[in-house]
């Protein structure tokens, strides 16, 4: 418990002082690295930043412009290292990873080309999914202006939700960051028992193969 309280502190003294020497784009700069290491807990982030409007050093439009300017660069980033990665290493990489099957990259890459658009405007309102989405989609090379408006739009939610929070609360700001957990927690579980189900289909899968040989 003690350990979690120091590393808030850490975080919050980290975000607070780039936004009172930078101003908005201090902002801007915590999300953007919030973005390509997911460690950084935008839920401490946004409704600290909302707290910092309430009191004055920064403006409330300028919190919520920054931040989404932010939130676009850092997925813009990610982006530009899913188009690196290309679909040929990408496979390339399946094919060496035990359990993986290029079929299941295949229906993977199906269902993005699919369900592209939605799953980068939704899964910039995810924890964890909010920087892995961006990947994908530089993977398939989604057109960089559609990808650009729907990260903007999903963000531009997702920050205002969360530094208005911080504004309305004031010195309550941290309350926010005990209910967003809660949800951060839900998500990490149910990636976990969906990663557990799949592991023990596909090796059960592969027993059956290997018997029937």
């Amino acid at each position: 418990m003690t350990s979690s309280a120091e590393n808030l502190n850490a975080i919050a003294a980290w975000a607070v002082s780039l936004m009172e020497t930078l101003g908005g784009p201090g902002a801007g700069l915590a999300i953007a690295l919030e973005n390509l290491f997911p460690p950084l807990p935008s839920e401490i982030i946004l409704p600290l930043a909302g707290f910092t409007a309430h009191q004055g050093s920064l403006t409330l439009a300028a919190v919520l412009i920054w931040t989404t300017i932010g939130s676009i660069v850092g997925a813009l980033a990610l982006y530009g290292l899913g188009a690196w990665l290309g679909r040929r290493r990408l496979f390339a990489i399946a094919d060496r990873m035990p359990l993986i099957k290029i079929e299941d990259v295949e229906r993977a890459e199906a269902w993005f080309l699919r369900h592209g658009s939605k799953a980068v405007f939704f899964g910039r309102m995810i924890p964890i999914f909010r920087s892995l989405i961006s990947i994908p989609a530089g993977v398939e090379r989604m057109p960089l202006i559609r990808f650009t408006l729907l990260t903007a739009a999903g963000s531009a939610i997702w920050n205002t939700i969360f530094v208005m929070a911080g504004y309305l609360l004031g010195a309550n700001w941290h309350i926010v960051e005990d209910y967003a957990g809660v949800f951060q927690k839900l998500v990490i579980g149910a990636v976990v028992i969906a990663v557990v189900v799949w592991v023990v289909v596909r090796v059960r899968q592969i027993r059956r193969d290997r018997a029937a040989v």
